[in-house]
């Protein structure tokens, strides 16, 4: 009896544990998850800051087109101009950073796909010290309710990160 009772207690035992394993992958498969990459980085020798966003190029272009009311491909643009001017709109309106209670100007350097991800590059010039460095990244909060947003930001070569959930928007860095 005792071999029988066993059997049955290690047989469901792997029935379990292949359940959570299926379970755990189908939500990695089919449940997508939402998330961009903001990295913000002195450049002490140009005088600048660099800014690189990551999105996932089809939240990117699905939000493009709820908000400027277009059809997009930006894997494959037909009016790579009209693109640039889009994604830079987006993200300026979207990314807010202030050094110093300053807040920034972000010149648009261009973007590249790169696999799924869409990066926008920007640079701010001029820029040689900072103590206080204050981000605003809702970018992608309109599209999806989980947005997570993470950044990165390098100040002297002292790099802190931080993620911001939606609705919360905002973080504070100090060097």
């Amino acid at each position: 009896m005792y071999l029988i009772i066993a059997f049955f207690e290690e047989y469901f035992l792997k029935q379990t544990n292949m359940l959570h394993f299926l379970l755990i992958l189908w939500f990695t498969i089919f449940h997508p998850f939402f998330v961009s990459v903001t990295e913000i980085k002195q450049n002490n020798t140009n005088h600048s800051i660099e800014i690189s966003c990551r999105m996932f190029d089809d939240d990117l272009e699905k939000a493009l087109e709820k908000q400027y009311h277009v059809q997009l491909d930006i894997v494959k643009p037909k009016d790579k101009a009209q693109l640039n001017k889009l994604i830079a709109d987006y993200v300026k309106k979207h990314l807010i950073i202030r050094a110093d209670g300053k807040t920034l100007n972000l010149n648009y350097v261009g973007y590249e796909i790169q696999e799924d991800g869409a990066w926008s590059y920007f640079e701010v010039k001029g820029i040689d010290h900072v103590k206080q460095l204050n981000v605003r990244d809702d970018l992608l909060y309109e599209q999806h309710p989980e947005q997570i947003n993470m950044m990165h930001v390098t100040i002297n070569n002292q790099r802190k990160s931080t993620k911001v959930d939606n609705p919360d928007a905002d973080a504070s860095f100090s060097f």
